[in-house]
């Protein structure tokens, strides 16, 4: 499986950002780490060795880029307000350039976005902010809701990046052409934050599959078990 590292410099946050490609060829999916996972994390616990055979044979090309979430959400030493701010120019960062270059890069209208834990509430946020971008939106036991991490402060900018909040309110066609998968299991720490978003599509009356697997843990697993079957759904 071919692999290459990167350093792709972005104007939003200011630096290098490290990220891992595997693949040359295919439909590209932008993978993210878990909590405080850098971008090699989903390599070292083997989440894109469960997909080898899609990358070998060409099908899909995956992106791991870095995380700021150590600046973000769990810095603990900033106001919650500039949590949320750094957060911001992440997200730019991931609609303003680097996901024009992978769709640039291979020839893809939208792209699928994907991540386990901490990372499927990245995937979720950046595909029900950003659904011109997103064909694809696989979550594998994400949590959704972020004021768990402001000490109860609350302002516009956590408005629109908390997508239990926002996404009622959501009214751009392109969510009800994008495929959902929200990916859970019973013994899962997220299974209720994953039953509280599917409400919200249901509600929207935004066609999503909630996948709830029998007795496994919120661990890498029960996302190696999922991922290639989603990938399967490309």
């Amino acid at each position: 499986m071919q692999e290459q590292l990167i350093q792709f410099y972005s104007h939003h946050l200011d630096r290098d950002i490290d990220m891992l490609i595997f693949g040359d060829r295919g439909y590209p999916v932008l993978l993210f780490p878990t909590t405080m996972g850098r971008y090699y994390e989903n390599k070292d616990f083997k989440l894109v060795e469960s997909v080898r055979w899609f990358v070998e044979q060409g099908l899909v090309q995956i992106f791991c880029p870095d995380s700021i979430n150590s600046e973000s959400w769990y810095n603990r030493n900033i106001h919650p307000a500039q949590k949320v701010l750094n957060h911001i120019q992440y997200d730019r960062f991931l609609s303003e350039e680097l996901v024009p270059q992978l769709q640039m890069k291979t020839l893809a209208h939208k792209i699928a976005v994907a991540g386990p834990s901490f990372g499927g509430y990245h995937a979720a946020n950046f595909a029900f902010r950003h659904p011109n971008q997103v064909s694809h939106l696989f979550s594998m036991s994400g949590a959704f809701d972020i004021k768990s991490f402001l000490d109860g402060y609350y302002d516009s900018n956590i408005y629109f990046n908390n997508p239990v909040d926002y996404l009622a309110s959501a009214n751009d066609p392109a969510l009800w052409g994008m495929k959902i998968v929200l990916g859970t299991s019973e013994w899962d720490i997220c299974l209720e934050p994953n039953r509280r978003l599917s409400d919200i599509l249901s509600a929207k009356g935004i066609d999503h599959w909630m996948d709830v697997r029998g007795w496994q843990k919120h661990d890498w697993p029960l996302w190696r078990e999922m991922f290639p079957h989603y990938l399967s759904l490309l």
